[in-house]
């Protein structure tokens, strides 16, 4: 080998040695960055489900909510604030304000009794009334517990108990609230926070093996009926979890919801439990109204008279709902039968009021005694 063979071949190697230690320092130097953001990771040292500040703060400037309020103070000019009732409330973050301070955090433990407060002691009380102003003063809080757990970056049991708690309660709001005021409920903000929580959820079944994860891969392809990304997601589980009899009934109503089969996603329907027909709800009518413009069409006769009490049954509802649907749809009701006509048929009107008449009636002691047990999980 020549003089200058070796000194390109030394040249190389050198570049090569110097291309390697650029390459490891900035390896290292990542590391490092990432051991810092860890670090600088809050953590939350706060015991009690409201700050002291922030209880203080609320309570001289009158923004206590009569929940939080010592009983036979909320008429006085500045009510007491109770503190075993008190919950942290939501502030959007702000340029100057400090949300990073450990002394206004709740860790993961107290986040998550939190929240089994929430939903014991106001979302399932009798004596916390009207329902509306629950649903608003429980959305808030929940809300701002997600806020502290994104802030600490909480993760793991804890991360998932609150979220499932929380998307429980949002399926159950949408369902029990529907048809309301947009003062009082709008669907639409109740729709984004829901579909948050269930990313944020399923996104945390991922780490590991969890109790409930069939439940809620199942929920979250009911409420997501005719989205292709939820089918996708679904399909792409693991064979333990895609054959569960929960997601496997998942399935077979999306399946029929896209093969547009109303029949057959009604009959289906019948076997879901009550969280899961929470969830499907909002599909109900307008597969109800495909339904009855179906039989419109095959069964159009002056001479044709079809059972009241079965057409009930194939709707999913009880005889005095089907029949006040069929009027609303131009279809006949003569005492226990029905008497399609094509040209009669008109489309029921959108809307959330029209889903709410559809809903089984339940009264406020019935609804009150059902929110635990379903925001729980143990129904």
């Amino acid at each position: 080998m020549n003089e200058t063979a070796m000194s390109v071949g030394w040249h190389q190697s050198r570049r090569g040695r110097g291309h390697r230690h650029r390459e490891q320092g900035r390896a290292n130097r990542e590391r490092l960055e990432e051991q810092k953001a860890e670090d600088s990771v809050p953590c939350g040292t706060c015991l009690t489900m409201c700050p002291a500040y922030e209880l203080r703060q609320r309570e001289a400037q009158n923004r206590l909510h009569r929940f939080e309020m010592v009983a036979g103070t909320e008429r006085d000019r500045l009510p007491r604030a109770d503190v075993s009732r008190a919950v942290k409330e939501y502030s959007r973050p702000a340029a100057g304000k400090d949300s990073t301070r450990a002394s206004d955090l709740r860790p993961p433990s107290v986040l998550l009794k939190t929240v089994c407060y929430l939903v014991d002691e106001i979302a399932a009380s009798s004596t916390s009334q009207p329902w509306t102003e629950v649903y608003c003063f429980v959305f808030d809080r929940l809300r701002s517990v997600r806020q502290d757990m994104i802030i600490q970056r909480v993760s793991g049991p804890d991360c998932v108990a609150v979220l499932e708690k929380s998307v429980r309660f949002l399926l159950y709001a949408s369902y029990r609230l529907c048809g309301q005021q947009r003062q009082y409920f709008d669907p639409r903000i109740n729709d984004t926070h829901l579909q948050e929580c269930l990313s944020w959820l399923l996104e945390s079944y991922r780490d590991g093996k969890h109790q409930h994860q069939e439940q809620f891969q199942a929920l979250s392809l009911l409420y997501n009926l005719g989205s292709s990304q939820a089918i996708q997601h679904v399909l792409e589980l693991p064979e333990r979890i895609r054959s569960s009899p929960a997601v496997q009934l998942a399935l077979a109503v999306s399946r029929a919801h896209m093969e547009r089969n109303p029949v057959r996603l009604l009959r289906l329907a019948q076997r879901l439990d009550f969280i899961q027909v929470c969830a499907v709800h909002r599909h109900l009518l307008p597969c109800r109204t495909e339904l009855l413009l179906l039989y419109s069409h095959g069964h159009s006769s002056r001479n044709c008279r079809y059972p009241l009490q079965r057409l009930a049954r194939l709707l999913f509802l009880k005889d005095a709902l089907a029949a006040q649907l069929c009027q609303v749809c131009g279809v006949n009701v003569t005492e226990d039968w029905v008497n399609f006509s094509k040209s009669s048929f008109t489309d029921a009107p959108s809307g959330d009021l029209q889903c709410r008449c559809m809903h089984e009636p339940l009264d406020d002691e019935k609804w009150n005694g059902s929110a635990g047990s379903v925001i729980h999980g143990c129904v």
